[in-house]
């Protein structure tokens, strides 16, 4: 319960004064509807059906005070305290319900935007060891579990503040006869322990089944042409049977479980009032008047109880969301990046004027490998220049690409721009110069202009097809239905793969970068597609500093200068022309071999 009480902290801090005014209010509204109880007995007095001529107490002093009254008068003021206070109590409680949906609004969004915040300030490998749908999940439904607990630990608040005001009113009538009520109560919120357990237990199997199914159909949905192609669709509807199957189990499992518990729950009550009853009469001598008082107020009493342990078992079950949100909240701190500015909106990018120099870098994912991803790679990549990176699968390209992004820190050596070390006062700016075009381009379920003002909210028209324009992509946009404001589907998918790549091009130069990265961005393009994206790269050379990742090394032929990695060391530098043409080299292999796959 420990991240429970965690986030009720943070409720309290989010929510301030009002979260004690309401819980004043819950206080106010439990003892109005306490008084409104007291009224019936002078009211079934005051119609004959029961006499309060019973000597000294709380119903004595009743009874003078309406014996000096008119019978009518009596019952007018009765009956008009009981409107009054009814209706007190009825505006007192909407006041406590609308402020309570406020605060878990208020919450809600608070604790969506932190841990939103929290993952987006999270550094890049951070995301590489997590699985985006398991992401998801905590974000949707499992924070959605967090709210529910909130919300469910309030109402809890609100029973147990009843119940003790109850207890109280109980206490003046008859001490002896609520201590049996209370110890009555202690047992069975000790016997009600197990079904708590039991409910912990089943909570954190119902964040393991979303998660899984969530996993699942994520990963089906973004592969479903493999699906398709492959006629895997038998395999999967099997798939989701035996896990909705299993959802199922852990559904009836729980509904069981809270089904006993109330059982035992109405049982107990229903023994309970009729010990409490017969004792009342045969041991206490409680009078009539006095004993249908008592037995009001425990009428009310006592379903509070079991409310409260019901809450309880929910809590619990709701527990092992808390404890991941939190968790993934802890993660997200741990993994970081220390940027000077977290805004961001008043940095300016960085320009580079002479070039973006690694210097003996080196780098490994888990500390715990022995073996180094990247090991003292030195290199100097001039500024206003197209720089390749060529190599075989798996030498590091794309992890040399991260770390001369600042996506990753070197584990020893410096990044450095024009000279200056990249560290965490300038960090965001020199990203803020970059922009990136991935091997798989993605792009927003949204419309072309859209996905180009995501990049620079402020670009004009003309700015968006002077960026079309260069990624030769202004003619096919044109000739859309809506032009600019054609919604292209989820991640592009109404575009071909070469319109995608040449939009996302487009997207990236359209804040006229110091820096572009390609990252194999031709690899899954055609020929005609690809000859339109490298002309486009090539009307850049001289603006902007373009860092190529190759896959089809006959791309990069007009590169200023190559780059070949080879099991994360730097084994070749030099002009294209040059590597190619000697037959010892790495670069001049590769080429080779592409050739004779084509062939």
């Amino acid at each position: 319960m420990a991240s429970i009480f965690h986030y009720m902290k943070r409720l309290r801090a989010v929510s301030g004064t009002a979260l004690y005014v309401n819980l004043f209010g819950m206080v106010v509204s439990s003892f109005l509807d306490s008084v409104s109880i007291l009224l019936l007995i002078p009211l079934l007095s005051l119609i004959g059906i029961v006499s309060m001529d019973m000597g000294a107490g709380y119903f004595s002093w009743i009874s003078d005070v309406l014996d000096n009254i008119p019978p009518t008068t009596a019952l007018l003021i009765i009956l008009g305290a009981y409107i009054a206070i009814m209706f007190g109590q009825s505006l007192v409680q909407r006041h406590v319900a609308v402020q309570s949906v406020a605060l878990q609004q208020k919450f809600g969004k608070a604790l969506r935007l932190e841990t939103y915040q929290a993952l987006l300030a999270a550094s890049w490998p951070f995301f590489l060891k997590k699985r985006s749908s398991d992401l998801i999940n905590l974000l949707t439904i499992e924070l959605a579990r967090v709210l529910g607990a909130v919300s469910l630990f309030l109402q809890l608040t609100a029973s147990i503040v009843f119940t003790l005001i109850q207890i109280g009113l109980a206490f003046w009538l008859s001490p002896g006869l609520t201590l049996f009520v209370l110890a009555s109560g202690i047992v069975l919120g000790l016997f009600s322990r197990r079904f708590i357990k039991r409910a912990k237990r089943l909570g954190s199997q119902t964040s393991k089944l979303s998660q899984s199914y969530l996993a699942g159909i994520t990963d089906q949905l973004n592969g479903i042409k493999d699906v398709k192609s492959n006629t895997l669709e038998r395999s999967r509807l099997r798939w989701l049977d035996g896990l909705t199957d299993g959802m199922a189990a852990e559904q009836l499992a729980y509904i069981r479980l809270r089904s006993s518990s109330q059982l035992i729950y109405k049982m107990s009550s229903a023994v309970l009032i009729a010990v409490f009853l017969f004792i009342s009469y045969k041991l206490f001598h409680t009078q009539s008047l006095q004993l249908l008082t008592i037995t009001a107020i425990f009428a009310r009493l006592w379903p509070r109880f079991t409310s409260i342990q019901s809450n309880l078992e929910q809590l619990a079950s709701m527990a092992p969301a808390c404890k991941g949100l939190l968790r993934l909240q802890e993660d997200c701190r741990q993994a970081a990046e220390r940027l000077e500015a977290p805004g961001g909106d008043a940095v300016s990018p960085m320009r580079v004027e002479q070039g973006i120099d690694c210097v003996n870098v080196s780098f490994r994912y888990n500390k715990n490998d022995s073996a180094l991803t990247l090991q003292n790679i030195h290199l100097h990549i001039p500024a206003n220049r197209m720089t390749a990176i060529a190599g075989p699968s798996g030498a590091g390209k794309s992890t040399l690409i991260d770390l001369v992004m600042g996506m990753i820190r070197p584990e020893d050596g410096q990044l450095r721009i024009d000279g200056q070390p990249v560290g965490e006062e300038n960090l965001l700016a020199y990203r803020k110069s970059i922009s990136y075009v991935a091997q798989d381009p993605f792009l927003f379920n949204a419309s072309i202009r859209e996905n180009l003002l995501l990049i620079k909210p402020d670009a004009t028209e003309e700015e968006m097809w002077e960026a079309l324009e260069f990624a030769a992509s202004s003619d096919f946009v044109r000739k859309l239905p809506q032009g600019l404001d054609t919604v292209i589907g989820d991640r592009g998918i109404r575009l071909s793969g070469g319109e995608r790549q040449r939009i996302v091009l487009a997207r990236a130069v359209i804040r006229k970068p110091a820096i572009l990265v390609l990252d194999e961005a031709t690899s899954a393009l055609d020929t005609e597609n690809e000859k339109k994206i490298q002309e486009a790269i090539d009307r850049l050379k001289g603006k902007m500093t373009i860092i190529v990742v190759a896959h089809r090394l006959s791309t990069i032929r007009h590169a200023d200068q190559v780059i070949v990695i080879d099991q994360g060391k730097l084994v070749e530098r030099g002009d294209y022309r040059q590597l190619a043409a000697d037959p010892t080299s790495l670069l001049g292999h590769l080429i080779h071999s592409q050739a004779e796959e084509i062939a």
